[in-house]
């Protein structure tokens, strides 16, 4: 596609250019990742479509025919009714929905039937997409690390929203404004509560997804993330590598998002590079919403197939200033830790059951846990990018019964 895009500039084009991209098409063609579908597939598809607008003779037209078949039941398998990507990474769903941005720009101006009778399906879904990315960002305009996510891949919201806008895409702002407010995505799961301030928590309630194909999935259920003040504060860990090494296999991990593990082992049984095996399955109430709180909860029975056939519960109580987070662990068990890491930007300090909390601008936040019989800052790493390791801090609060309450309040 970016080839295509740089041919499209010139001036002139030599022959031995456009053999050289229609050996590619035909390659292309000819191995579709049908192995490993979802958003590999629909690259493929856009690719082929791109080649066969721009080469001419009967194999650029199969490439295109072939392209848009792709696309037509992608596009329908992928996108949940909430405009949701099915992998459910923001990330991934960000870098799709500029790709259906560059579909749609093509059609604009190639003009050919078979692209334009698809112009409006196109900006229908760019349009939801933009919608339920707004409700997924921080107030610093960057993506929440829920699944493989991470800064510097895809295309940042603002970018996408201007190049939606040159397409003629107008995508509601849905955000409520009340003090107190919060937006369900009931088809992907998340749910992001407004405090006003530029104060916001996203909630994690969604299922492993696509059950065929969760690749991208992180043993992340029933995590958080909060930017207080425009600023983050409580991250989960992000991605810095793809590949099959223990690193990998950490960053997956419950032990390295904002949620509840126990006795060591992880939600869902993440393993190899891109692996799930059995894995937490989400149960999530209705959401509760009055002048001044909003109420969630959720549950996931990950942690059944332990021996104290543990159900982990968790609910969010969010009032003006304050964020109450109480967890409840079903069954015996030998351990049940609760973890929160924080910005690397942010710094602590601890007394007792207390943490203060001082952001970069000088607000102050408290964080009280009741409920656990140890309570320590450890030092950990937050991978914002491919290929980066930064240092932070971590609050591990180990239960010392089924029940543990974290209030935080600023």
């Amino acid at each position: 596609v970016n080839l295509i895009k740089w041919l499209q500039q010139q001036p002139s084009l030599e022959p031995h250019w456009l053999d050289s991209l229609a050996t590619q098409a035909h390659a292309l063609s000819e191995q579709i990742e049908y192995h490993i579908l979802a958003n590999h597939l629909f690259v493929n598809g856009k690719a082929l479509v791109f080649a066969g607008s721009f080469l001419n003779g009967d194999r650029a037209d199969s490439w295109l025919s072939k392209g848009l078949k792709i696309l037509d039941e992608e596009i329908k398998e992928q996108f949940l009714a909430d405009g949701a990507h099915f992998e459910l990474s923001p990330m991934y769903h960000a870098s799709l929905l500029w790709d259906i941005c560059d579909l749609l720009n093509l059609a604009t101006h190639s003009e050919l039937p078979e692209l334009n009778i698809r112009k409006n399906q196109w900006k229908h879904q760019i349009e939801q997409g933009l919608v339920w990315l707004r409700s997924l960002q921080h107030p610093d305009g960057g993506i929440a690390f829920f699944n493989d996510s991470a800064f510097g891949i895809a295309p940042t919201l603002l970018d996408i929203e201007a190049y939606a806008l040159e397409l003629g895409c107008r995508a509601p702002n849905d955000m409520p404004t009340a003090t107190i407010a919060a937006v369900h995505q009931v088809e992907s799961g998340y749910v992001a509560i407004n405090f006003g301030d530029q104060c916001k928590a996203l909630l994690n309630l969604a299922q492993v997804a696509p059950d065929y194909q969760p690749g991208h999935t992180h043993a992340d259920t029933l995590s958080f993330e909060l930017s207080l003040f425009g600023q983050r504060v409580f991250v989960n860990s992000g991605t810095s590598q793809y590949g099959e090494d223990a690193e990998r296999q950490r960053q997956r991990s419950t032990a390295a998002h904002n949620t509840i593990e126990v006795n060591g082992e992880n939600s869902s049984e993440v393993w190899a590079g891109f692996r799930v095996a059995r894995r937490a399955r989400t149960t999530v109430g209705k959401l509760e919403q009055t002048v001044d709180t909003v109420r969630i909860s959720g549950s996931h029975d990950g942690y059944l197939r332990l021996p104290g056939k543990n159900l982990h519960v968790r609910e969010w109580v969010a009032m003006a200033g304050e964020l109450q987070v109480i967890d409840s662990v079903s069954g015996t068990f030998d351990q049940a830790v609760s973890r929160l890491f924080l910005h690397p930007d942010i710094r602590i300090t601890q007394q007792g059951n207390t943490v203060t909390i001082t952001l970069p601008g000088g607000q102050v936040a408290v964080a009280t846990l009741e409920g656990a019989t140890r309570i320590n800052v450890v030092s950990s790493t937050w991978h914002p990018e491919f290929g980066k390791s930064v240092p932070n801090q971590c609050i591990v609060a180990e239960m010392s019964t089924d029940k543990l309450t974290t209030r935080i309040t600023w």
